[in-house]
């Protein structure tokens, strides 16, 4: 007999396999307390799932109700009327309205893969209307983030009559009073945090400005772009303007550019966006579109794509562009139709990306100097601040993003440019949010500029704030931080033995993926294997192999663990067993699979018997 859920106990479960200080300083906890275990158990009755995938489900709070939904997540059922967006019917008629009147149409977009996506998804769908749009993504160093007043005033002057832009504007106000001032209609589909004021603009689509109830604020800008063109398809449909010769577009035949631009974005995969992922993957596996097909062979991506390859692998070519190379790289491969010429483009997006991580590299060491200074033998402070002359702009965001992780706390990393301004990234932990502080700082004229979300903030500041900038993000994020670390968990989904790590046990868990930020990816313990291999591989990996009692073996690798906590527990434990946490991947190479298990973190077992719960 299964007990309701309002009759068991709610207190914290204890350390999963005793493990109440990992290697890396965390404490172990079973993602299930007594309420979860019991809803795995009737997931498992109700729907003859195996017991670790109903585990999964129930530790993302997945109702009884839902399961169906949740493993098979579909766009129908879940897409919204696009017009519960505040300000989306306006936005459409007027999208509308450049299509039927063949009006040359602008689209600004950022330089980021979520902006790219977006500018290429819209660009694509204006010129199945029959319009030629111009596209202009701006130089991160030369023009910073969001429209700029110059870049405005030479598209009114190339015949634009609209500008849309994506991604960014919310926050624009003098740019975009300039575009209205030349005569130009503006329309914005931006998801980022709005200030107390709105830009003076058409249509504002954004479901974070303070006046929408939609719901959708978790969507990346690449979602709501495609919801708005929803939208602009039913408008054109009750318009006439779809016949034999123009058929109305397929817009879940664009699926790929959501997926790709939700994943790279970080955006919570619940909902609509899990929706989108898991249909946008399967576009993807069909290689139909000659510029993600020619990015998925120069990253060298064996077998189908999943959504880590998108935030990993995929995600950082079209950003190299942004970020050290041409702004408009990722948004030409998008919309590339040759494929020879899109091989080319992936071919440059590749070497830029390579290029970066060198650069990359030089300025993380640097930043990680300053943050170990700075912080003190006594680990002592909120959130790191790093800044140096000399940093590539385009990096900051990736430095700040290493920082982040390795410190468990907020950070910032700064270029200072010669004439002593700043521009940086900053990037938060889970419950800490950035983007309302860095609001607050520009409110207070510590910043000159500067916005972003609840994780990831971008600044602009004089270097001579510095210092007034460091003490204010101390201050003003201490509690949240302080709260946010004080308990250092892993929480794990549920153990198993060597002999039942198979590649249809890794497939069984991947049906509750895609993975990613709000859907995380099961964490997975092997209790007391002894780890028989540890060697470095690659650029400060490890690359291991454990044994369970009964002889059968996992491989594994524990990624930038060199010099780190992880690391060190490894090779100072060779031969030892070892109680182990990790995620499963499927490693397909020359048409053979086998699992690799991702290590998380490890613990020296108890002298007593280990309980597995």
């Amino acid at each position: 007999m299964i007990l309701p859920a309002s009759a068991l106990p709610v207190e914290a479960p204890p350390a999963f396999l005793g493990v109440a200080r990992s290697a890396t300083g965390k404490l172990w906890r079973d993602r299930l307390d007594a309420r979860g275990a019991a809803r795995a158990l009737a997931i498992t009755q109700r729907y003859q799932l195996p017991e670790m995938l109903a585990r999964v489900l129930a530790g993302r709070d997945v109702g009884i109700d839902e399961v169906e939904d949740f493993l098979d997540p579909t766009i129908r059922k879940m897409m919204p009327d696009p017009h519960t967006v505040t300000q989306m019917e306006v936005a459409a008629k007027r999208i509308a309205d450049a299509a039927m009147r063949g009006e040359k149409v602008a689209i600004f977009g950022d330089y980021d893969v979520d902006g790219a996506t977006s500018a290429a998804l819209l660009a694509w769908h204006l010129r199945h209307c029959g319009l030629d749009p111009l596209i202009h993504i701006p130089d991160r160093i030369f023009e910073g983030y969001g429209p700029n007043v110059e870049a405005v005033r030479a598209l009114s002057a190339r015949g634009a009559t609209l500008l849309v832009t994506v991604d960014c504007g919310t926050t624009s106000i003098e740019p975009l009073a300039e575009a209205k001032k030349l005569g130009m209609s503006v329309v914005v589909i931006d998801h980022h945090q709005t200030g107390d004021e709105l830009p003076e603009v058409d249509a504002l689509v954004n479901p974070n400005r303070p006046d929408d109830l939609s719901g959708l604020g978790h969507l990346a800008a690449v979602g709501l772009v495609l919801i708005t063109l929803v939208a602009v398809n039913r408008e054109l449909r009750g318009r006439g303007f779809w016949n034999a010769e123009r058929p109305e577009p397929d817009l879940l035949g664009m699926l790929h550019h959501v997926a790709l631009g939700t994943v790279a974005d970080v955006a919570p995969l619940m909902g609509l966006n899990r929706a989108f992922v898991a249909k946008g993957l399967i576009a993807m596996r069909r290689r139909d579109h000659v510029g993600h097909t020619a990015l998925m062979d120069v990253a060298r991506l064996n077998g189908p794509p999943e959504a880590w390859h998108l935030g990993f692998m995929l995600g950082p070519r079209i950003n190299a562009g942004g970020r050290i190379g041409r702004a408009d790289l990722g948004v030409r491969l998008l919309l590339e139709g040759d494929v020879s010429e899109a091989a080319r483009i992936a071919a440059e997006l590749d070497r830029l990306n390579s290029e970066r991580r060198v650069i990359e590299q030089a300025a993380e060491a640097q930043a990680e100097a300053e943050a170990l200074a700075s912080l003190g033998l006594e680990d002592k402070g909120a959130v790191i601040v790093t800044a140096a002359e000399g940093w590539h702009p385009g990096i900051v965001g990736l430095v700040a993003s290493r920082l982040k992780e390795k410190f468990a706390r907020p950070a910032f990393a700064i270029a200072l440019e010669p004439g002593g301004i700043g521009t940086g990234s900053g990037r938060s932990i889970s419950g800490v949010d950035l983007g309302k502080a860095v609001r607050q700082a520009v409110k207070e004229r510590i910043l000159m500029k500067g916005g972003g979300h609840a994780m990831a903030a971008g600044v602009t500041l004089r270097k001579e704030k510095l210092a007034e900038f460091r003490a204010f993000m101390e201050s003003a994020l201490a509690e949240d931080v302080a709260n946010s670390r004080h308990e250092n968990e892993l929480f794990i989904d549920g153990a198993i033995s060597a002999r039942g790590v198979t590649v249809e046990f890794a497939n069984t868990l991947n049906r509750a993926g895609p993975f990613g930020a709000a859907n995380p990816e099961p964490v997975i313990a092997l209790p007391a294997h002894q780890l028989v291999y540890a060697d470095e591989v690659g650029q400060a990996h490890l690359r291991v192999r454990f044994k369970a009692g009964d002889g059968a073996i996992v491989n594994g690798i524990a990624f930038r663990s060199i010099g780190q906590k992880l690391g060190h527990a490894l090779t100072q434990n060779r031969g030892q067993p070892l109680h182990v946490a990790g995620s499963l991947a499927v490693d397909r190479f020359q048409g053979s699979e086998r699992v690799q298990m991702r290590v998380l973190d490890v613990a020296v077992p108890d002298p007593g018997p280990a309980v597995i719960r």
